[in-house]
């Protein structure tokens, strides 16, 4: 593939200057900043992922803040899952609908207090949706990007280093949930979350100023630990099934069709903008459901756009996302698998870039 010219248009991050002294072999480009993809190899940085911890840049995960009195009423128009319960210090996963119902993100929501909140975001355009939101309603909120960079902390070790920089308080944040923690005198709000299924923390850094002091202080802290700079790995995140959105869902897709129905309160969740689509879309059933596919053979080549899937010479479906995995010796991939055959144990075929592939659809994903 064809190199990516830098501009100001392609954002750095507060981590870029840490990220390239580590060697960073490759990005994407993500809500229009570099995200890294591979430091050692995508293999070698999934089993370092899984035996110790690494330090994760992924600013790109922009906040969409609202703040005032009607952020709440915001928030609920926003989703179909119900936040009335929701209190400050939780982290809640929200599918973001548009007023069909199709998927317009996948963010994490956190409540920072009831009159301001933070949106997490997948790689979207979300922040001008819900701009157009608060205008249109004439809602007593202010909605804009704050200056807050995450960066995780991800792997069994991770608990040790964060717990060395940030004090033994901070293994006691439960799951989706964040505790205030201090950093050189600055409050930082620090989640037990991220984008694999290996454990860690997200950490929400706010002012740039301070991104290679933390960076710096993470590595020091864990050269024991064999601490490395990492990234969201391919692998790992489809053996635990983690969505990515404008790969594996789109806005042609609802949150039931990407599995996503558990977090739709949807006759509660009074306000939200897509709730009567989505109404005729729980009573109904969806037709196609995202599923996890093992297909067979050798390893398949980069999977960067929709293979077409099959059943007796019929299509099925589409993969879209995949990878050889090492753990489980096949190669693990997530698809959108139409009813007719999306049961487990069904037999497939899906058209790699190399030749056609028998795939069985499996009962639930690998970790």
């Amino acid at each position: 593939m064809a190199l990516i010219s830098p501009s100001r248009r392609l954002r750095r991050t507060p981590f870029s200057d840490g990220v390239e002294a580590a060697g960073v072999k490759a990005y994407t480009v993500y809500n229009r900043m570099l995200l890294p993809t591979v430091f050692d190899s995508v293999e070698a940085d999934y089993r370092h992922l899984k035996q110790h911890v690494q330090v994760w840049d992924v600013a790109c995960e922009r906040q969409v803040e609202l703040r005032g009195p009607d952020a709440g009423r915001l928030m609920q128009m926003l989703t179909p899952r119900d936040l009335r319960g929701m209190t400050a210090g939780q982290c809640f996963y929200v599918p973001i609908v548009d007023e069909t119902g199709g998927m317009l993100n996948d963010p994490v929501a956190v409540k920072l207090s009831d009159d301001r909140w933070w949106i997490s975001i997948a790689d979207s355009d979300l922040l001008l949706w819900v701009k157009g939101i608060a205008n249109g309603w004439r809602l007593d909120v202010l909605v804009d990007e704050p200056d807050v960079s995450p960066l995780a902390i991800q792997g069994p070790r991770a608990d040790d280093l964060m717990a060395r920089v940030f004090g033994e308080d901070v293994r006691k944040i439960r799951f989706f949930r964040f505790g205030i923690f201090q950093f050189e005198g600055r409050d930082m709000v620090i989640a037990r979350s991220g984008y694999s299924k290996q454990g860690g923390y997200e950490i929400y850094l706010e002012g740039g100023d301070l991104g290679m002091p933390l960076w710096n202080r993470l590595f020091e802290a864990g050269e024991d630990l064999q601490v490395r700079a990492g990234c969201p790995n391919l692998i790992e995140r489809i053996e635990g099934g983690l969505l990515s959105y404008g790969n594996d869902m789109t806005d042609d897709n609802t949150p039931h069709e990407c599995g996503l129905g558990k977090f739709c309160n949807t006759h509660t969740a009074i306000g939200c903008i897509g709730r009567d689509a989505l109404l005729r879309v729980a009573k109904e059933g969806p037709v196609q459901q995202i599923r996890p596919i093992a297909i067979d053979g050798d390893a398949v080549p980069g999977c960067d756009r929709p293979w077409p899937v099959f059943a007796n010479g019929k299509r099925a479906g589409q993969v879209t996302s995949a990878a050889w995995s090492p753990d489980f010796e096949t190669n693990v991939s997530i698809g959108m698998i139409r009813m007719t055959h999306w049961d487990a144990g069904t037999k497939l075929e899906v058209e790699t870039p190399d030749g056609l592939r028998t795939a069985t659809v499996r009962e639930t994903f690998w970790i």
